[in-house]
């Protein structure tokens, strides 16, 4: 029996390399977006645009992946993702113009989407009840992992473009920094499409088909053939029950005995990502960058940050049923609250002075004696700063040197940024990250559940897409202090929210959640 764990545990982890490709995809961004902003010369929603595409498409693959793996197989589908993965990474790297870039995104979109739905729902289906849990938890595991591996290899190209080796030198790791950092996943995507050649066709889908001597030969490479028998009578009488049953509609889900539970789903989803959070993933270095710690500081801080986004997923994975789906709820968007209120305390109290001292250790490229009529002037808000800059220099000059330049000025203290980043992510990770997927897995009533979740899912990215794309413009219009305090004011909402209306579903049956919920 343990040999046939292992089989399943190594299938598992094949298939949530689905996940890693999904989080490193998303996340390597970040490392971008300092570089091709001057290089296309982008406006701050075209930059957004340049990060938020990723998600527009996702979204959309993720409404065709489960009725196209119902028709072609779990296992194929994942293959065209791979294949999309590899194409979009190739594609970014060589990219000639700005749109060319974003359409090579928005392909990786559609396997990030195809993965994200997938590669879970294969690991539940191969796997046994007792293993379940554990198998599925590898993928959302995956996910963090690629987020941190993408901030990691954006530090080593980083670095890697300083270097005086020969072999870097010729590769022109510094002139083609970012082609770089989106090249790279062409590697894991290939090994990714692989892999898959190793792993069975889902023994449920085979079932679906009706090839039930093939669906066995698989069940009992996971199994004995006494629970293979028994796990493909109870399939069969699954299918059988879910083609008899009537399909949920969308309407249903706005009947007056729903509201409570669908408002739940509602409020949740949209919490998980207007406090932020994907502002922080896929612009780390560009928000550390503005408390003036430098370019390469800021790749390392962003390392940090995927660093305690892993370890703070595996706590939540851990406690998530010792203390309940509230307490882990409530302290973790309270923490969300607070850290955002010290990061709009951090910026807001920063000072922007530039001196004769500062201005010449700025590069050569940067026309100093411009900046002359600035030298000793007091800015209280980097939108002031930046505006007084971009008069003087111009805004192509300012993009390509921000960092410079508010390094060269800025007075604050760069340790509190740092805190209040790692102290938000942490909260995040082992709250509203991954509790929502439990919690919309419990709300809802069997009868709406595929279909509630969707709909609250789909409503998740919508906002995740807003927040990824206005994100640069918010920093230019509001600024670092008012774009964070507007997300702290979000999440203390949600934190009144959370204590007034969100039940304790741990211990409680799917039955028990549904009688005390759902009105008659």
């Amino acid at each position: 029996m343990k040999k046939k764990s292992y089989v399943i545990m190594m299938t598992a982890l094949i298939v949530a390399l689905g996940g890693l490709l999904m989080g490193f995809d998303a996340s390597v961004i970040s490392g971008v977006v300092k570089f091709i902003e001057p290089e296309f010369n982008l406006t701050k929603l075209e930059l957004g645009w340049s990060v938020a595409s990723l998600t527009l498409t996702a979204t959309l693959a993720m409404m065709f992946a489960g009725p196209l793996s119902d028709a072609v197989g779990r296992r194929t589908v994942l293959r065209y993702a791979a294949i999309l993965y590899a194409v979009s990474a190739i594609a970014s790297a060589i990219a000639p113009t700005f749109l060319f870039l974003v359409i090579a995104r928005m392909i990786g979109g559609l396997g990030v989407g195809a993965s994200l739905i997938l590669a879970p729902m294969y690991i539940a289906e191969i796997s046994p009840p007792a293993l379940r849990g554990r198998m599925v938890s590898f993928n959302q595991l995956n996910i963090v992992i690629g987020i941190s591996l993408a901030f990691f290899t954006n530090y080593m190209i980083l670095q890697l473009g300083k270097s005086d080796a020969a072999w870097a030198l010729n590769l022109k790791f510094d002139e083609y920094n970012w082609r770089w950092m989106l090249g790279l996943e062409t590697l894991p995507a290939v090994l990714y499409f692989i892999g898959l050649f190793l792993v069975p066709r889902s023994p449920r889908w085979l079932i679906m088909k009706g090839r039930f001597d093939e669906a066995q030969v698989i069940m009992t490479r996971f199994t004995n053939a006494e629970e293979a028998q028994k796990d493909m009578d109870a399939i069969k009488a699954s299918i059988d029950q879910e083609q008899n049953k009537e399909e949920a509609k969308v309407a249903d889900l706005f009947k007056p005995n729903l509201r409570l539970v669908i408002t739940i789903g509602i409020v949740v989803g949209v919490l998980q990502q207007i406090t932020g959070i994907n502002s922080v993933f896929f612009y780390a270095p560009m928000i550390f960058e503005q408390s003036g710690i430098g370019t390469d500081a800021s790749f390392i801080q962003a390392i940090l940050v995927g660093l305690t986004n892993l370890v703070f997923t595996v706590l939540a994975i851990l406690f998530i049923d010792r203390l309940g789906r509230k307490p882990l709820l409530s302290f973790g968007v309270a923490g969300i609250a607070i850290c955002m209120f010290l990061l709009a305390y951090g910026f807001n109290s920063a000072t922007y002075t530039l001196t004769d001292e500062t201005v010449a250790t700025l590069p050569a490229e940067v026309d100093r004696a411009k900046l002359v009529m600035l030298s000793g002037q007091v800015f209280t808000s980097d939108v002031e700063y930046k505006k007084a800059l971009n008069e003087v220099l111009g805004e192509a000059t300012v993009a390509a040197y921000e960092s410079n330049l508010i390094t060269a000025a800025i007075k604050m203290n760069p340790t509190l940024i740092l805190i209040a980043i790692i102290g938000f992510v942490a909260s995040f990770a082992i709250s509203i990250g991954p509790v929502m997927w439990v919690l919309f897995s419990e709300l809802f009533p069997n009868k709406i559940r595929g279909i509630a979740i969707s709909f609250v899912g789909l409503i998740n990215s919508a906002v995740s897409f807003l927040v990824q794309w206005i994100f640069p413009w918010e920093l230019a219009t509001l600024g670092s202090a008012g774009t964070f305090l507007l997300y702290g004011l979000f999440a203390a909402a949600g934190l009144v929210f959370i204590i007034r209306v969100i039940p304790e579903t741990k211990g409680k049956s799917l039955e028990e959640l549904e009688a005390q919920l759902v009105k008659a």
